[in-house]
């Protein structure tokens, strides 16, 4: 992608996390190749990289490109084939690999997939080391090894699922979760997080329901998990009396979760619950959580009295796995579309992970998740997005801004504006020619009120 920032122009290839693409349009297997080669030239020959992939479309054409590239550089391949974005970053780490690439889009329609770049600690390079990649690939700056040393440059690993399998569950209380004779949905989108969140919960003493979960390139559902997307799974959670229901996005690392009764709850509130419950759960985490300003003001809200600080951020999970680490540790880190990360785990956002966590919380609790959401302050929630270039999004913001320049703001990623009964976000997107908008409010009332003082500003930068 191209960014235009004024009058000059800043070429950039990584967005909110990774780099992303309509397959063969703006990510051809010619870019593949080259951002393989740059990430190879960047490691440097000799190194060893972890390759997983999602079950998108252009998926094998894309991985067989980064390849080629990454070897071409010298770099040694070691291919671990389907798995979880998740998955991937914890073979990254626990295995000593020197980086890892997973081929995947997360939550984007089926027409795109991506490319991401895991450091060696098994979270997403941070921006630095993107920008240096960057360089290198717009630059030609590649390194070729020598031809002698271009022999056995791929292997395959098979321990990718089953190592993360088993770590998940070892992570919760196995028998108290079992005890409880759950019965949950899961929904995986069609795609990984059917190789690894339906075992993970049958070790736990579950009983699974599965939904949309043959691995197949064209989903039945969107691949972003929203209330539109989930409704009809929380359909069959309430019809079949199960207690919870979980939706994934495309590499599973996110989880929304259903209640008993078929509401779908959103991820800064399953994640202010969960929060509490880890609080106590374990005591030696510093008293904070990491979010992004997308998350709603009810977590200042509902954490600050229980002495919980809470750190906001710029938008997307790397951003806030990063700060978690520079800040030495959280009790969690968030966002409000279904993103966690348990840092006990690893310092990513895994849906998985969050699920076993939300099982043992409803096992200790004896509560339904209905309730537990009930006992938090009411909101109107509302979120759009508007088509538009990121340069129209820029000054969009602006504008936004200037109208709501009395009240308590946050600049760190577009502009989030605080008011007594509301907040209200726009922000330019990291991986999509959109603006999102997304608000809230006590009152229905004062929600619409917000959005149509919005959306004028909007119309103008429309594309």
């Amino acid at each position: 992608m191209i960014y235009y920032v004024g009058c000059g122009m800043v070429r950039r290839l990584f967005g909110t996390d990774g780099v992303r693409g309509i397959v063969n349009k703006t990510l051809t297997a010619e870019m593949a190749l080259r951002l393989g080669y740059a990430i190879g030239t960047y490691l440097g020959p000799g190194k060893r990289i972890l390759l997983c992939t999602d079950a998108r479309y252009g998926g094998e054409m894309i991985s067989r490109a980064v390849i080629a590239g990454l070897t071409s550089a010298g770099v040694k391949v070691y291919e671990g084939g389907l798995a979880p974005t998740p998955a991937c970053q914890l073979a990254v780490r626990d295995f000593g690999f020197d980086g890892g690439v997973m081929i995947t889009a997360s939550h984007n329609p089926p027409e795109y997939n991506g490319i991401k770049f895991i450091a060696s600690d098994g979270i997403e390079a941070p921006r630095e080391v993107e920008e240096e990649i960057e360089s290198i690939y717009f630059e030609s700056r590649f390194r070729p090894s020598s031809w002698m040393h271009l022999s056995h440059m791929t292997e395959r690993f098979p321990l990718v699922v089953e190592h993360y399998v088993k770590s998940v569950a070892s992570r919760v209380d196995k028998d108290r979760i079992k005890m409880k004779g759950f019965k949950v949905v899961v929904d995986p989108a069609n795609n990984v997080g059917s190789l690894t969140t339906p075992r993970i919960l049958r070790e736990l003493g579950v009983k699974v329901l599965t939904v949309n979960a043959d691995l197949h390139p064209l989903p039945y559902r969107e691949p972003e998990p929203t209330p539109k997307s989930l409704k009809e799974t929380a359909e069959i959670v309430k019809v079949i009396g199960a207690n919870l229901g979980v939706g994934h996005d495309g590499d599973a690392d996110r989880a929304v979760f259903i209640d008993e009764k078929g509401s779908i709850v959103l991820g800064d509130r399953s994640a202010i619950i969960l929060a509490k419950y880890i609080k106590d759960r374990d005591p030696d985490l510093p008293k904070r959580v990491v979010t992004a300003v997308s998350s709603g003001i009810i977590v200042e809200e509902v954490l600050k009295p229980f002495g919980i600080e809470v750190v906001w951020t710029r938008v997307g999970s790397p951003v806030i796995s990063r700060v978690i680490q520079k800040m030495g540790g959280a009790i969690c880190g968030f966002e409000e579309n279904g993103s966690f990360i348990y840092p006990k785990h690893q310092l990513v956002r895994d849906g998985a992970m969050t699920t076993a966590l939300m099982l043992e919380l409803l096992a200790v609790e004896g509560k339904p998740l209905s309730a537990l959401i009930d006992e938090l302050p009411k909101y109107y929630t509302i979120k759009t997005k508007v088509p538009m270039t990121r340069e129209n999004a820029e000054k969009f913001v602006e504008e936004v801004k200037e109208l709501y320049k009395g009240y308590r703001q946050i600049t760190i990623d577009g502009v989030k504006v605080i008011g007594d009964d509301f907040w209200v976000l726009v922000r330019p997107s990291g991986t999509e020619p959109i603006a999102r908008i997304m608000l809230e409010a006590k009152s229905e009332e004062k929600a619409k009120e917000i959005l149509n003082e919005v959306m004028k500003i909007a119309e103008r930068y429309k594309s």
